[in-house]
C-alpha cells in the first residue's frame, strides 16, 4: 500500500451511485498486488450494498463512507446497525447499543483512523454505545479481520484484507473480542480409524437417515435447512436470526452451486435434525476474473458450473438441532455427513482439501469435530469491539 502525496485526508458519505461505484472499485485497486487476494463479482458487491436488493436493509440501516486525499479516493468504510441483532441478549455478543462497521480499505493508518473515527461517531448519532467489527455486512457475511493465513486465497465467502490493518484497528482502542477459525482438512485418504468406526456403528443404526438434498425441491430444502440453522445456531455468540427473506436470499445466491451430493441432511426417526452444506470453490475460478463476467467468462463460468472441478471444498454451514446438541448422535451424524460428502467431493469433483469455517474459538463441538478428522486452522479471524461513551 504505497504512500502518494500527504495531504489531509477528508471523510464523504455515499451519496449516489458513482460514490458507491468508486466504494467497490477501491478495493480492487487497493488490492491488486495481493496474488491471495480474490476479487468478486462486481455486480455482488453492488447488490450486498443495495437496498432492496439485500434483504439484510430490512432490518438494518448501513452509511457508506469514502476517504479521499489530494482529490484520490484512499479509503472506505460501512458504519452500520442491524436491529435484530439489537434485540440479541448482550451476553451472546451482540445486543442493546451494539453498532457495527466493516468493509474497511485504507491506503495507510492515518486514512485507518479517519475512516474509523467516522463510522464511529455515525453509530453514535444512532444512539449506539458499543462498536462492534468488523463485519461485511451481517454476522452471516464475511465476519471478521484476517490476522492469520494470509499466505492462500480465501475459499468462497471467506474474507481476506492487508496485515497492516490489525495494528491501525488495535492502534484505535479496539480490544479482541472472539476469533474465529477456519480449518484445512486434507480428504483424499479419508478419516482416522475412529471416525470410520463412529460412521459404520451410525450406518447399523435404523433410527438414523442422511439424505441428499432434492434440487428440484430446492426453495422447501432450503426453508428446511435454515430452519434447523436458527434453532441450531440460537445459543452461539453472535447470533442473528436469519429472515425469511434472507433465507430466500441465500438460497436464490447458492442455487447455481448448490450440488446435491455435497449437502446432506440428517434424519433421526423420520425428523430432519442435523443438515452440512459443503460448496465447491468457484474462487478458484474469480481469482482470474477481476471481478466481472464480460466478454468471455460467462462461458468459463457456465462451463465450471456444469460439471464443476474443485480442489478445495467449504463447509460454510453445518447444525444440528438443538435439542441434541453435546450428545453422542451429534457427533455421529456430523461424522456420516462429513464422511459421505468427503466421498462424493473426492469421486466427482476432484477435491483434494477440505474447507470447515468458520468455527467459534470456543465452540467446544465443531473444535473437537475438527481435531478428530486432523483438521489444522489455516485462517484466524478477529472480531473486536470498543465502547463509544
Amino acid at each position: 500500500m504505497a504512500a502518494h502525496s500527504q495531504g489531509p485526508v477528508s471523510i464523504h458519505p455515499v451519496k449516489d451511485k458513482a460514490d458507491k461505484r468508486e466504494f467497490v472499485e477501491l478495493a480492487f485497486r487497493l488490492n491488486r498486488g495481493d496474488p491471495a487476494w480474490v476479487p468478486p463479482l462486481k455486480n455482488e458487491a453492488f447488490d450486498l450494498l443495495t437496498p432492496g436488493k439485500n434483504p439484510w436493509f430490512e432490518h438494518g440501516k448501513a452509511q457508506l463512507f469514502l476517504a479521499r486525499r489530494d482529490g484520490r479516493t484512499v479509503g472506505r468504510i460501512s458504519a452500520h446497525v442491524d436491529f435484530l441483532a439489537l434485540e440479541q441478549p448482550a451476553s451472546q455478543g451482540m445486543g442493546p447499543g451494539t453498532g457495527n462497521w466493516g468493509l474497511l480499505e485504507a491506503e495507510d493508518a492515518e486514512v485507518a483512523h479517519a475512516l474509523i473515527v467516522s463510522a464511529e461517531d455515525w453509530l453514535r448519532g444512532q444512539g449506539m454505545n458499543r462498536a462492534l467489527g468488523p463485519l461485511s455486512i451481517s454476522i452471516w457475511d464475511e465476519p471478521g479481520l484476517l490476522v492469520e493465513g494470509f499466505d492462500t486465497p480465501p475459499t468462497i465467502m471467506l474474507g481476506h484484507n492487508s496485515p497492516l490493518y490489525q495494528a491501525w484497528i488495535e492502534g484505535e482502542g479496539y480490544r479482541p473480542v472472539k476469533k474465529l477459525f477456519n480449518y484445512a482438512v486434507d480428504i483424499v485418504d479419508g478419516f482416522p480409524p475412529l471416525v470410520n468406526r463412529i460412521v459404520a456403528a451410525g450406518e447399523k443404526n435404523e433410527r438414523i437417515r442422511i439424505r441428499r438434498v432434492d434440487k428440484r425441491k430446492f426453495d422447501a430444502e432450503a426453508q428446511l435447512i435454515m430452519g434447523i440453522l436458527n434453532d441450531a445456531w440460537s445459543d452461539n455468540w453472535g447470533f442473528v436470526p436469519l429472515t425469511d427473506s434472507e433465507i430466500a436470499y441465500v438460497g436464490k445466491k447458492l442455487k447455481d452451486i448448490v450440488f446435491e451430493d455435497l449437502i446432506r441432511v440428517a434424519e433421526v426417526d423420520g425428523e430432519a435434525v442435523a443438515f452440512m452444506i459443503v460448496l465447491p470453490d468457484i474462487n478458484e475460478l474469480l481469482i482470474g476474473m477481476d471481478g466481472s463476467l464480460f466478454p468471455f467468462n460467462w462461458a468459463r463460468l457456465l462451463w465450471w458450473l456444469r460439471k464443476p472441478k474443485s480442489k478445495r471444498l467449504r463447509v460454510p454451514l453445518m447444525g444440528v438441532v438443538k435439542k441434541l446438541q453435546n450428545s453422542r448422535m451429534a457427533s455421529t451424524l456430523a461424522f456420516m455427513m462429513i464422511e459421505y460428502i468427503r466421498r462424493d467431493g473426492v469421486a466427482k469433483y476432484g477435491a483434494e482439501q477440505g474447507d470447515i469455517g468458520w468455527v467459534l474459538d470456543d465452540n467446544q463441538g465443531m473444535n473437537a469435530v475438527a481435531d478428530a478428522i486432523n483438521a489444522t486452522v489455516n485462517r484466524v479471524y478477529q472480531l473486536y469491539d470498543k465502547p463509544l461513551s
